[in-house]
Formats: C-alpha cells, structure tokens, sequence
C-alpha cells in the first residue's frame, strides 16, 4: 500500500463523498494521525474504536479553546471576537467541573421518558409537512423536510415562542461550518454570528418578559438566579439553535441517501416499520452525521496511544472511522439491521455523550417511517455524483436530497401475489424481487 503523505488533508469534494477508504487506510497505520483541515490548521486525529473510546473518556484532554496552543490559534477557524467569549462557552467547550454543572441545567428537557411522551406530537409535526407535498411527483426532502422537521421538533423541546420560530433564519446554521480568518467567506459568515446573536437577545428579553416552564425559560432564570453568567446564557442558548437541529437534519439525509442505495434495505424497512429502532443504530453506524468531534487539548505534552502529542495541539477522534472498524463490528462496511448490539459511537462517548441523543433517536425513527410509509417508490431524482455534500469540517450531509415518489404503494410488477414487494435500484431503475435485508451492500 502506498504511504499516505503527512498530514493528511481532511478536505475536498472526493473526502466530504466518501471518506471511509482513507480511514480505513489510517486505521491500518495506526490508531493516531498528523491531518490538515481547509483553514491549514494542523491536528491530531484517533481513528479505531478502541482507541476512540479511550480518548473521549481520557481525563488529561480539556475541551476548553484556552488550552489551545499559538500555532492551533493561528489557523483554528474559531469565531471573530467578541462572538468567541460571548458565544463559546457552551458545554461543548467547557470542562468539569463547569460542564457537569451547566449539563445539569438542560438534562430534563432532553430525558427518554419526556422525548417518549412527545412521540404523538412529533408525529403530528411531521405529517404535516408531508401533507404539504403533491400526492405523486418529486421534491427536495432536504428542503421540504430534513430542514424543517429537526426545527420544529426543537422549537417543541425547548419553548420557542412561534414569532421567534417565524424569525429564524436557517442560513443561521452555516455558522457551524467556520471559515478561516482569510477565506472569502469570512464576511458572510461573521454577518450571520451577529445576526444569530442579535436574534438571541431579542429571545432573551421575551422570555424574561414571559417566564414559562419551558427549557429557554428555565435558562434565563438560571441567568437571573446567578447560576450563569450572560456568555454562559447566550452560548447555551446558540448550542441548542445550531446544535439541536443541524446534526439532526445531516443526519435524516445520510440516512435516506443510505437506504437509497440499498433499495433492500429500504424496502424491507418499509415494510416492516418494527426494524425501525434496530435499523437507525446501524445507520447511525454506519454513517454518522457527526463525523468529527471537536477539538480537545492536553495541558503538557503527552503519549497518546504510543504517539507524542505537544501540549494545545488540536486532539480530533473520527467517530465515522471508529464505527466502521472491523476490529469490533463484524463486516463493518456492510449495511446489516441484523447485526448484534455492539454499541457505535456516533453520539460520542464519556462526559460529553450528547445530552439529546434520545431526543435525535426518536426524531430519526418517526422521520424515517414517516417518509417510507407517505412516499413510497422513493427514489433520487438526479445521478448520486450530483449531490453536494456540505463543506462543514465536523459534520457530513447533502444540501439537497431531490426525489421522486409515487402516490400509494401502486400495482408495480408482482403486486397481489402475497409476495414481498419488488425493489427499484434508483441507480439503474430496475426492478429484482426483494431479497433478505443482509444481502445487500
């Protein structure tokens, strides 16, 4: 096998498509590797499952910018001042024992047993955006509901007034793909961060004017209580709007375009919507929107998995690289809803697991079993090679995911025989019985 050049670069159209072939070549290296990102920043970067599980539970890594060192500093496509210190502090940046307390504030609104209770109000939410689509014909399911759905299932969890609803701005989300302080895109990305901001204290009068019981409310009191500070409030405020539903939408995408290459898959799903908990592990597995976790540093040089990492070097695990290692899921590039439990680690791992993966499993489950039981015959409208995977570093997803779909389960070939429905390949668009959802890759 060739040598892969040092550092590795982490960018370009033929990476953000399909990444896993370098990291399966990474993790035959070694479990810790020299990479550059678009902005030139340098970082370290832990690939096999083990050693990522390792490193997110590994107390000498801080997540604070602070421990970051100059040469990090130099390049890191962090935030323009004063929007760093005013808005990340957020738990994603913060150490225990700040972190522990600031989670503590937001856990109940994220909790299995509330999510659980929402389920017939999420349903709601997302049948009527499929009600807004013609009966038969195509869409942009990007567009029409991978965007929408994820929003207003977080404007439900966390009290978002519907005037503020109405206010937001979804380009606002762009804000988690950050672009070095020379790219072309800086203006643009630094006029969003104010109008974000703006947008936040505006939020954060109304809300002090109107206490409620909801998590914003609960927030702002907390503020007003003395258990955070305004950076803290507004920062909280900015994870839950860009956090708590971008990774969620990326994701409803990766799963789709997943399930539309597999058509077996697919149909099998469709048909028998009890796979649906089993199957959104494994597409979470096999596929996760959250490719990258963010930086960590180490205070003092150290030994990371037999490599020596400089004290503020940027430490970043790939959660994509360490689900699909053979070394602990069997056949690991294969796509099987019957693979024995072994947990992924596309939520992360130790302290700062994402306090809403419940919240994004039951999203994901409706989302998925809506789609396939209201459009069936889903299928791409344009050749793969046409999709545009988003530029962000950390995250994976298409901007546009056109489909088209037929109204009802139709006749189709092999209807009324008792037989399991036939599959439609989107890529060749011929029709084959359908087979055991293993057997297809």
């Amino acid at each position: 096998m060739a040598a892969i050049p040092d550092p590795v670069e982490l960018y370009g159209a033929d990476y953000k498509r399909d990444p896993y072939p370098l990291y399966a070549e990474l993790r035959e290296r070694g479990p810790v590797h020299r990479v550059r990102f678009p902005s030139r920043v340098r970082a370290w970067l832990v690939t096999g499952y083990e050693a990522a599980r390792r490193t997110l539970t590994d107390d000498r890594l801080g997540k604070h910018h602070s421990r970051g060192n100059a040469a990090w500093r130099a390049r890191a496509s962090i935030m323009p001042e004063p929007q760093h210190s005013q808005l990340q502090v957020h738990l994603l940046h913060q150490d225990p024992p700040r972190h522990t307390a600031l989670r503590r504030l937001i856990t109940d609104a994220f909790a299995p047993l509330r999510v659980d209770g929402l389920r017939p109000r999420l349903q709601a939410l997302a049948d009527a955006l499929l009600d807004e689509l013609p009966a038969t014909g195509h869409a942009d399911l990007v567009d029409a509901f991978a965007a929408r759905f994820p929003f207003q299932v977080l404007a439900e969890v966390i009290g978002l007034p519907p005037e503020f609803q109405q206010r937001f701005d979804r380009d606002w989300g762009k804000v988690v793909q950050p672009v070095g302080p020379t790219d072309p895109g800086r203006a643009a990305y630094e006029a969003r961060l104010r109008g974000l901001q703006r947008y936040i204290a505006d939020l954060v009068v109304h809300k002090r004017r109107e206490y409620g019981e909801d998590l914003l409310s609960r927030l702002v009191a907390a503020r007003d209580g003395g258990r955070l500070n305004q950076e803290e409030l507004d920062s909280m405020i900015f994870q839950l709007l860009v956090a708590g539903q971008e990774p969620v939408t990326q994701q409803i995408t990766t799963a789709l375009l997943t399930l539309l290459r597999h058509p077996r898959h697919l149909a099998a799903l469709a048909r028998r919507p009890e796979l649906l908990p089993r199957a959104v592990e494994e597409l979470l597995r096999h596929d996760s929107a959250f490719e990258l976790t963010t930086w960590r540093f180490f205070a003092e040089d150290a030994d990371l998995h037999g490599t020596r990492i400089p004290a503020g070097d940027s430490v970043i695990v790939s959660l994509c690289a360490a689900n699909r290692d053979p070394r602990h899921f069997a056949d690991a590039d294969t796509l099987d809803f019957d693979r024995p439990h072994r947990t992924h680690l596309a939520f992360g791992h130790g302290t700062h697991f994402c306090p809403g993966a419940a919240l994004a499993r039951v999203e994901l489950r409706i989302a998925l079993g809506t789609l396939l039981r209201r459009l069936p015959g889903l299928q791409l409208a344009v050749p793969e090679a046409e999709l545009r995977w988003t530029p962000a570093v950390l995250a994976r997803g298409v901007d546009r995911l056109p489909v088209t779909y037929r109204s009802g389960p139709g006749p189709g070939p092999g209807a009324g025989t008792g037989a399991a429905p036939p599959v439609r390949c989107p890529v060749t668009g011929h029709w084959a019985a359908a087979g055991h959802e293993r057997g297809d890759r």
